[in-house]
């Protein structure tokens, strides 16, 4: 159960920043690891070169993320990125024993291939969710709220990725408050967009 959980906070994360949950597992594993123990068949996660390759990437995407329309070009580009980093860290949370991949045929016999699909499923609608809010966002704001909307969902990844580890229990309310705040900022910049496309006249009276 807590083992689903972290999973599914991980996934969750990586479907607002790929390469913040990838990176917390890799050194969550490397300099923690009565922490965090992956399986032997995810220890690549915690190499140095990958360590080193998601940090390059996570501060790639960071500033992309932060730049009005390149931040929806970013969304559009990560959205096989996203899915699939989220498999690999649920996939990578669980205990259990992991087949190599040169092996597929044993890799789905044995159902293996089932938390990573979870995995990318959480992640994909995260991703989607983000990539529907942004743009109402954007316009209801002329993109004043993109850098402000990135970094909240950075530090966002950031402490759900680390509650899943360190806190699964946690990982539910997490989710649910990352679901409010999804839908009230959506419902925001739906409710000024309306306004703003409103006639001048109904705005403000006739005459």
């Amino acid at each position: 159960m807590l083992e689903a959980l972290t999973g599914a906070g991980l996934a969750a994360a990586a479907g607002m920043n790929a390469y913040i949950p990838l990176l917390v597992v890799g050194l969550a594993d490397r300099l923690f690891p009565g922490l965090l123990a992956l399986p032997e068949g995810w220890a690549w996660l915690s190499s140095w070169w990958v360590i080193g390759i998601v940090a390059v990437l996570l501060v790639v995407e960071v500033v992309a993320d932060k730049v009005p329309a390149v931040d929806s070009l970013n969304d559009v580009l990560q959205s096989l990125v996203r899915p699939a980093a989220g498999g690999l860290v649920f996939g990578s949370s669980s205990t259990a024993s992991t087949v190599a991949v040169t092996d597929p045929a044993e890799f789905f016999a044995s159902n293996q291939w089932v938390p990573i699909l979870v995995g990318a499923a959480i992640a994909l609608a995260v991703h989607v969710g983000k990539t529907a809010v942004r743009p109402a966002a954007n316009v209801a704001t002329a993109g004043a709220a993109a850098p402000v909307i990135s970094t909240v969902e950075d530090v966002s990844a950031i402490g759900l990725s680390l509650l899943a580890i360190v806190a699964p229990i946690l990982v539910v309310l997490g989710l649910l408050l990352l679901w409010l705040f999804g839908w009230s900022l959506w419902r925001s910049a739906r409710r000024r967009r309306n306004a703003d496309l409103r006639p001048a006249t109904d705005r403000h009276g006739a005459g």
